[in-house]
């Protein structure tokens, strides 16, 4: 019997003449958020310390390369926590990198330089400062002000010894001048890291491209320093994700993002769904089966509900009740082919993440739907009149059966059995 090759089964469209070519992208590093921005948002819940350092485990074992640990300029929980988290990168060797944001002022950086010299290891000063038109109108600000304070807190860093990435906030909605200004005062006073920030959730996938265009064209190129781009992004449009990979496309170093997408109002890019992605397009080697309980534990320990049709970790992701759906993964599954049953019907592979294909019994469903899941739990799958049983229930249904519903059918069905006279 002739055996398809996967490369067979699956026509790509997202590999066409035309389409960007993501096996010439070296590598991309991704920054975690979920600590510091994501907790700015006002619906989630600042978790106990034993929730970030477990939290920060994972990213390291999902293959986190750097992780925002807070901003100690905030008040004496966030020093503490900064320092607690710093201290278990430093005594577990965890294979994560730490930075902490900090506003363009010694009052925030100070905390920073502390901390990084008690528990010894370089902490990169995350130093921010609004750099749109709209934010210096309505702060006052001049760009010469600006620049003064980009260099006082920069020089400051760099003397202490700490790594600097330079932040401006609004980046996707800043003049370009005004951008070659600031980044090009904090990389002379020794800032090697600078990130586009779409601190409102304003660019598309066009605007990324354009703008990481010109600040790598325009300003690191001709500078000549060896300085690194990072993309920040969030979710106001709903084009986080998109527009992080359009940054991976024209050569940004890192990407950010927070668990679950939180953070101010709508959030940041989904750093789960980052991951997902790079993964599938291969430019992340890391196993991630160990992606769900990261989801889980921001979702627990932030309180944070996971939406049910979330991409991946929702809880629909990969069930299905319908009888098409269903009758094809269990042809497939028939067919003693792993591979193919978890991607007839799934843009993303279930068993990537430790999950796996769920078959349901709906008003939707097929009678191979109620045969599949007596036969998964333990029920003689054969028994036709069983089968009908379930099955019409089913569709006088309005609603997806949970087990407990079928099992309860299943020991209706016995119960009418046995009561039934014999012939």
């Amino acid at each position: 019997m002739h055996t398809m090759q996967e490369h067979e089964l699956i026509f790509d469209w997202n590999t066409r003449s035309g389409s960007f070519d993501y096996g010439s992208v070296r590598s991309v590093d991704l920054n975690d958020e979920t600590l510091r921005d994501g907790l700015q948002s006002p619906s989630v819940t600042d978790p106990p310390i034993k929730d970030k350092i477990r939290l920060l485990h994972l990213m390291a074992e999902l293959g986190i390369a750097s992780a925002d640990i807070g901003l100690p300029g905030a008040g004496p929980r966030a020093v503490a926590d900064v320092e607690a988290l710093a201290r278990e990168i430093a005594d577990q060797r965890l294979p994560i990198e730490a930075n902490c944001a900090a506003r363009t002022v010694l009052a925030d950086v100070r905390p920073v330089v502390e901390i990084s010299q008690r528990v010894g290891i370089p902490i990169e000063a995350a130093t921010f400062i609004g750099s749109s038109p709209i934010r210096q109108f309505a702060e006052d600000w001049t760009l010469e002000r600006m620049l003064r304070a980009t260099e006082e807190a920069v020089t400051f860093a760099v003397s202490e010894g700490l790594p600097v990435m330079y932040v401006t906030e609004d980046t996707t909605r800043a003049a370009p001048d005004t951008l070659k200004q600031l980044y090009g005062t904090a990389i002379r006073c020794g800032a090697r890291r600078i990130c586009l920030a779409d601190t409102v959730g304003h660019a598309t996938p066009h605007g990324v491209r354009q703008l990481v265009r010109f600040v790598r064209d325009e300003i690191v190129v001709p500078i000549g320093e060896d300085v690194k781009i990072d993309w920040h992004g969030h979710r106001d449009r709903g084009l986080a994700v998109p527009n992080s990979l359009a940054a991976i496309e024209e050569g940004v170093n890192r990407v950010h993002g927070t668990a679950l997408g939180i953070g101010e109002r709508c959030g940041n890019a989904e750093m789960d769904l980052l991951l997902v992605n790079l993964k599938l397009l291969g430019l992340h080697e890391w196993d991630l089966s160990k992606l769900p309980a990261y989801v889980e534990l921001v979702a627990r320990a932030c309180q944070v509900p996971i939406s049910y049709n979330w991409p991946v970790f929702g809880e629909d992701a990969f069930r299905t009740g319908t009888g098409v759906h269903a009758s094809a993964i269990i042809k497939a599954e028939a067919k003693g082919d792993a591979w193919l049953a978890d991607r007839i019907y799934s843009g993303v592979p279930a068993g990537l993440f430790g999950m796996r294909q769920v078959i349901e019994i709906s008003p939707m469903s097929g009678l191979s739907n109620v045969r599949y899941w007596l036969g998964e739990h333990g029920y003689n799958a054969e028994d036709d009149a069983l089968c009908e049983h379930v099955f019409g229930a089913a569709k006088r249904a309005d609603h997806t059966f949970s087990d407990a519903e079928v099992r309860a059918l299943c020991e209706e069905y016995a119960r009418n059995a046995s009561a039934a006279p014999d012939d």
